[in-house]
């Protein structure tokens, strides 16, 4: 039985491994800030979940001594502003896999899986692309010490993704949907087959073949955010199943209204630094693109068969669904 610690494990991709690498005997222990947000993994057997604070490099030298492998998750999608980016950009993506890294260094803890992000550069064009960089950097600076494994998915989607539900929910309230970089190209993943490759490269058959490997994982097929977007409204009913006009803004009117969306109540819609991200293509086109046959996905699932099963089902209700699990109760 391995013992592995799973840090975001309680998030949307982490719930979905966390649950796998428990259905294939491991014992997962899943350190979180909030334990209450982490509750629906109490059922799975051989989860555990503690309440740290998972920033002090002690904490992490004692959850991760003994272990046989660590999982980093960790990831936000907005943070404050700075150059190259703000202290939250640098916090979640820079700092944390850097002491993580150097916790498993320190304890002889040889196995290390990575999330990053399609698009992850150092110079690249927004805070978030950049932070994620670095955290790659941060991790294979260990590489004496680490056996390492670093994913870089698209957009992610699934039943409880922030991508699909979001534009669906938006047309259900707005007459029509000004969308900067609306050419701009996705290849959405699905969660469980991205969980699936992650658990693959820990339990799987062949899961030493994917040492020292930056996998680019992306769907069977290439979409326009456009395209998604009319689609998630279709799927969710709006018109009848037309979905609302989407407007594409160029880039000096999408920036400001994106800047507008960073102050919606609740947290930010979008923000300018998402859309300095989408400057670069979100399609798998690096070192190892796709989903190579060690990582155990032999047929990745695509939007239209997945998507309009739950997005027709989106209301009220899914709404109210919604806010209780982001407010942890």
């Amino acid at each position: 039985m391995q013992n592995i610690v799973v840090f975001g494990g309680s998030g949307f991709i982490g719930s979905q491994l966390v649950a796998r690498l428990s259905a294939a005997g491991c014992r997962v222990l899943v350190p979180t800030r909030r334990r209450e947000r982490a509750k629906h993994l109490l059922p799975l057997p051989t989860v555990e979940l503690v309440q740290i604070d998972t920033f002090d490099d002690a904490t992490l030298r004692r959850l991760v001594q003994g272990r046989d492998a660590v999982v980093n998750l960790v990831g936000i999608l907005h943070g404050r502003r700075g150059r190259p980016y703000g202290a939250d950009f640098a916090r979640a993506h820079v700092r944390l896999p850097q002491r993580l890294a150097a916790a498993c260094a320190d304890s002889g803890v040889r196995r290390f899986v990575h999330m990053s992000a399609l698009g992850a550069d150092s110079h690249g064009p927004s805070m978030y692309l950049r932070s994620k960089g670095d955290g790659e950097a941060a991790v294979r600076a260990e590489e004496a010490a680490l056996q390492w494994t670093i994913f870089r998915p698209s957009v992610v989607f699934g039943e409880q993704d922030e991508f699909l539900n979001l534009f669906a929910r938006l047309q259900r309230r707005l007459p029509l949907v000004l969308l900067g970089a609306a050419q701009q190209r996705f290849a959405p993943v699905y969660v469980g087959d991205l969980a699936c490759a992650m658990a693959h490269s820990l339990v799987g058959a062949r899961a030493s073949e994917t040492i020292g490997r930056i996998y680019e994982l992306g769907g069977p097929r290439v979409y326009a955010l456009r395209e998604l977007v009319r689609l998630a409204g279709a799927w969710a009913g709006v018109r009848d199943g037309r979905g609302r006009p989407v407007l594409g803004l160029p880039h000096a009117l999408a920036v400001p209204l994106a800047g507008l969306l960073e102050l919606a109540p609740g947290g930010p819609l979008m923000s300018r630094d998402n859309l300095d991200s989408m400057r670069v293509p979100s399609v798998p086109g690096g070192e190892l693109p796709g989903f190579a046959p060690e990582l155990g996905v032999e047929h990745p699932a695509s939007v239209e068969s997945l998507a309009p099963q739950w997005l027709r089902h989106l209301g009220p209700q899914a709404e109210y669904d919604r806010l209780r699990a982001h407010a942890g109760r």
